[in-house]
C-alpha cells in the first residue's frame, strides 16, 4: 500500500495512476479544484471516481432502464435503495449488493460484511429488514479451492444473518467453470417501511449537527472500493487488507437504534458508510442536499494507533454511519444510541458553501467540492464489439448428439447436479426465523413474508442463468427477469419491481462491454413489458480469472405483492388425485440447458423468449390462483419439465408424493425425447388442481390465449412419465429425494440435512 503521509509523497499524474486514475482524470481533478490536489484529496477522488462508487463505465446505460411507475415511491439513483408502494401506508425497500472480489480473498469475512452493508442501506431508509436472500456463483465442486470458498461463504452469510437476527429465506446457488477463481457473492435484502417514516440520505439543512455512530474505525478495507474496481490477479488474490471485518452483534444493535431514532423523528438524514467509507457517506449526503459538510477526523473513534486522515476517510470498517440530527433533538438521539450501546460522537456540521471540508485536530487536510466527488465524476462510453465466440456458440446442431437410452438415469444425474440439487444442506445453517413473519422460506420458487399490520404478504425471488447470457446477452437478460417474475407469480404474487446485480468482466475489453450493454438492453425491455421498473441495483465489473471473464451474470432480485397472505402457493404436490397441468409453452429447447452441458459438455445454443407471451402465462396463472383453483405451482427452469415434476414430488420432505404423467397431450411430433423431458424454455408453469376445477383452469388459460395441457395426476410413491405409451422415466420418490438432497453434502463435504437418507 502507498504511504499515506502527504509530506512524503509527490502528488502528480504518476501517483494518480497508481491510485487507479487516468492522466485525463487527474487533469480534470486539477481543473475542478483550480489547483493540484494534496495526497489525501487525491485518495478521495481515487475512491469516489472508482467504478465501484461512481459507475463511470455503466451509468450512461442506466438511462435505458424504466425507473418510474405508479408504484415507485423512491426511484433508482435517488437514494441508497428504492422504495415501492404496497398500500396501507407501507412501502417495500429492497436492494442487491455484491461482494465478489473480497469473497475470493477472504470468503468468510467478505460474505458476512456483504450482508451487513446491504442491511444498513435498507434500515437507513427507515425500513425494517425482513428478509435476506443470497445469489451465489462458484466454479466446480470437484475443485478443492471451490469447496473451501463455497463452505466459507455459506458460513459467513449464516454467521452474520444469525447474529444480526435477520431472516434468511432463500436464494440461488449455481456452479459453472466460468466462475472458477472469481466467485460471485450477491446479497438481496428486503425491508418494510411506513411511508411517513422514509428517511433520505441528505444533509437536509445548513447548521445541523453531523454525528458519527457505530463501531470504531480501523485500517480494514482501506482501498476496498478501488480493489473492487480491478481484476483479480495472483497478487491481489492474497491481499486481505482490502477486506473489511464485520460485527453482526453491533450491526443488530445499530439497526434497532437507527430505527428508533427514525421512528421518533430525531434524524433529518442518514447514510451508511459502505464502499469508500466516511468520505462517501459525507460527500454524497452533502451533494444530494445541495450543501457542504465540515468535520474533524480526529474526533472519529479509532481502534488502531496513528491513523492518518487518508486512512480514516477511506476505511471501510463496518457497522458505521453518519446521521444528521434535527436541531434541538441531539440529547434525545444520544440517549437512544447509548441505550443500545452504540458509540456516538458529534464530528461536525452542515455548511452552506458546497464544500467537503476535512479537518484533523482543527487543521484543514482536505477541501473539495462535494459535487466534484459525486456529480462531476467522469462518465464514459466504452467501445463495444460482438464476441468472436458467439457465432459458433449459438449454432447448436442436434443431429450428431445421441438421444439417451435411459432417461431415468439422466433425470437422476440432473438432480445430482450441484446447480439443480437441493441447497438444504447450506441453508439449514441459517437459524433465525420469525415464524409469524416468514410464511415460506428457502426451498420453493419464491419466499413469502407477511407484512405485519396488514393482510398482505411479499413474495421475493432472485434469479439469473449466466449460461443463457453468455450465449445471447440480450435474450438471456430478458430470461432472467422473466424467471424471477414467474417465480413470484407461482407464489401467487403480482410482480412489482426489480433490483439488479450486474456482474461482468473488464469494461475496458470491448467484448465484455458489448455483453454488458446487451444485457442492460434486455433487462430494460423485459421490465417495460412486465411493468416491473428498476428501483435499485449494483454493478460489479472486473470479474475475471486467468482463463477469462465470468459468464455475464445480470442477477435480478424481484419483489411481488400478495393481497391476502393466506392465499400463497407452494411448489410441492399436495394431495393424491390432484390433476397435473402445464400452462404455457408445451416443450423445451436444449439451447444452453443444464442437460446439454452436463451430458454433452456443450455450452451452445441461442436461448429465446417471447416476453409478451410470458406475461400472458403470468396473468393466466395469477387469475387461476386468485380464483382458488391452484393447489401447487412450479416453474420449469434448469433441467426442464422432468426436473420440475421431480421437484414437485420431493420439495417438501414431510409430504413427498409421486405422479403418473403421460405426455400424449403435448404436441411433441418431430421433437427429440431429451428435448421434451430436459429442454429449458421459459413461459411454462406446472400446476395442480382438483379434478373438478380443470375446466375452469382451461377457461382461464383460454381467456389469456395460453395453452393448457393435462399431464396426469398426483399419487403413489414413484414418478412415472410415459411418452408414446412407453415409460420414459420411472423413479422412486425416495430415491430422487436422496439424490437431490445428498448431492451438495457429498460433493462439498458438508453435513447432510436430516431428510437426506442413506
Amino acid at each position: 500500500m502507498l504511504t499515506t503521509t502527504s509530506t512524503e509523497v509527490k502528488v502528480d499524474a504518476l501517483l494518480a495512476a497508481k491510485l487507479g486514475l487516468t492522466e485525463e482524470e487527474y487533469a480534470s481533478i486539477c481543473r475542478l479544484l483550480g489547483r493540484n490536489p494534496n495526497f489525501t484529496e487525491l485518495g478521495l477522488f481515487s475512491a469516489m471516481w472508482s467504478e465501484h462508487c461512481s459507475y463511470k463505465n455503466s451509468r450512461k446505460l442506466f438511462r435505458l432502464f424504466p425507473t418510474k411507475g405508479k408504484q415507485v415511491l423512491v426511484g433508482a439513483g435517488e437514494e441508497n435503495t428504492g422504495v415501492v408502494d404496497i398500500g396501507d401506508g407501507f412501502g417495500v425497500a429492497f436492494k442487491i449488493e455484491s461482494h465478489n472480489h473480497p469473497s475470493a480473498v477472504e470468503p468468510f469475512e467478505a460474505s458476512a460484511t456483504g450482508i451487513g452493508g446491504c442491511l444498513r442501506d435498507i434500515f437507513t431508509m427507515g425500513a425494517r429488514p425482513v428478509a435476506v436472500l443470497g445469489s451465489l456463483r462458484f466454479g466446480s465442486l470437484a475443485n478443492d479451492k471451490v469447496k473451501h470458498l463455497f463452505k466459507e461463504v455459506i458460513r459467513g452469510l449464516a454467521h452474520y444473518a444469525n447474529q444480526a437476527e435477520v431472516n434468511a429465506v432463500g436464494g440461488e446457488t449455481c456452479f459453472d467453470e466460468s466462475y472458477e477463481g472469481n466467485p460471485l457473492v450477491n446479497a438481496f435484502v428486503v425491508g418494510i417501511v411506513e411511508q411517513k417514516q422514509i428517511v433520505r440520505g441528505t444533509t437536509a439543512g445548513q447548521g445541523k449537527a453531523v454525528y458519527y455512530i457505530g463501531g470504531d474505525t480501523g485500517r480494514d478495507g482501506v482501498g476496498g472500493a478501488s480493489f473492487a474496481s480491478q481484476e483479480i490477479t495472483e497478487a491481489s488474490a492474497s491481499s486481505s487488507s482490502a477486506v473489511a471485518i464485520g460485527n453482526p452483534a453491533l450491526g443488530r444493535r445499530l439497526r434497532e437504534a437507527c430505527l428508533e431514532l427514525i421512528g421518533k423523528g430525531l434524524v433529518a438524514g442518514m447514510q451508511d458508510m459502505g464502499a469508500a467509507g466516511l468520505i462517501c457517506s459525507t460527500c454524497e449526503t452533502a451533494s444530494r442536499g445541495g450543501t457542504g459538510i465540515e468535520f474533524d477526523v480526529a474526533l472519529i473513534p479509532q481502534r488502531e494507533p496513528n491513523m492518518t486522515p487518508y486512512e480514516i476517510l477511506l476505511s471501510e470498517s463496518q457497522e458505521r454511519m453518519i446521521a444528521i440530527v434535527e436541531e434541538g433533538k441531539e440529547d434525545d438521539a444520544i440517549a437512544i444510541l447509548r441505550k443500545w450501546s452504540v458509540p456516538v460522537v458529534r464530528i461536525g456540521c452542515v455548511t452552506q458553501d458546497g464544500m467537503v471540508r476535512v479537518k484533523h485536530n482543527g487543521r484543514v487536510v482536505a477541501e473539495v467540492p462535494a459535487k466534484a466527488l459525486t456529480e462531476n465524476a467522469p462518465l464514459y462510453d466504452r467501445p463495444t464489439q460482438e464476441p468472436s465466440y458467439l457465432g459458433e456458440a449459438q449454432h447448436l446442431a442436434l443431429d450428431g448428439l445421441p438421444v439417451p437410452a435411459d432417461c431415468s438415469a439422466v433425470l437422476s444425474a440432473l438432480l445430482d447436479s450441484p446447480t439443480i440439487a437441493s441447497k438444504e444442506a447450506a441453508y439449514r445453517s441459517f437459524t433465525f426465523r420469525e415464524k409469524d413473519t416468514v410464511l415460506l422460506g428457502a426451498g420453493s420458487d419464491a419466499a413469502v413474508v407477511r407484512v405485519q399490520g396488514t393482510r398482505k404478504a411479499l413474495a421475493m425471488s432472485v434469479d439469473c442463468n449466466g449460461r443463457y447470457c453468455y450465449l445471447n446477452p440480450y435474450q438471456g437478460a430478458m430470461l432472467a427477469v422473466a424467471e424471477a417474475a414467474r417465480n413470484i407469480v407461482c407464489a401467487g404474487a403480482r410482480p412489482l419491481a426489480i433490483t439488479d446485480g450486474l456482474n461482468f468482466g473488464n469494461p475496458m475489453k470491448p467484448e465484455s462491454y458489448w455483453q454488458f450493454q446487451k444485457c442492460i438492453e434486455g433487462l430494460a425491455a423485459a421490465c417495460r413489458a412486465l411493468d416491473t421498473p428498476v428501483v435499485s441495483g449494483n454493478v460489479s465489473f472486473y470479474n475475471e480469472n486467468p482463463k477469462g471473464a465470468v459468464d455475464p451474470t445480470p442477477i435480478v432480485g424481484m419483489v411481488g405483492l400478495i393481497e391476502d397472505a393466506e392465499t400463497f402457493v407452494t411448489q410441492e404436490f399436495k394431495a393424491d388425485g390432484n390433476l397435473v397441468a402445464l400452462l404455457g409453452t408445451p416443450t423445451g429447447r436444449l439451447d444452453g440447458s443444464e442437460y446439454l452441458h452436463l451430458f454433452h459438455g456443450l455450452k451452445k445454443g441461442n436461448p429465446q423468449i417471447d416476453i409478451n407471451f410470458e406475461k400472458s402465462v403470468h396473468n393466466a396463472c395469477l387469475d387461476a390462483i386468485q380464483a382458488g383453483l391452484v393447489r401447487s405451482a412450479h416453474d420449469t427452469s434448469e433441467g426442464g419439465l422432468a426436473v420440475c415434476l421431480a421437484e414437485s414430488c420431493i420439495s417438501n420432505p414431510q409430504q413427498m408424493r409421486g405422479a403418473q404423467i403421460d405426455l400424449q397431450a403435448l404436441p411433441t411430433e418431430g421433437r427429440r425425447l431429451d428435448e421434451i423431458l430436459f429442454g429449458e424454455s421459459p413461459s411454462r408453469i406446472v400446476v395442480t388442481v382438483d379434478p373438478q376445477n380443470l375446466p375452469r383452469l382451461e377457461a382461464i388459460a383460454a381467456k389469456h390465449s395460453v395453452p393448457c395441457f393435462k399431464l396426469g395426476s398426483v399419487g403413489g410413491d414413484r414418478l412415472v412419465i410415459r411418452h408414446n405409451g412407453v415409460k420414459a422415466i420411472d423413479l422412486a420418490v425416495q430415491a430422487m429425494s436422496n439424490t437431490w438432497r445428498g448431492s451438495i453434502p457429498a460433493k462439498a463435504g458438508m453435513a447432510p440435512p436430516p431428510t437426506a437418507l442413506a
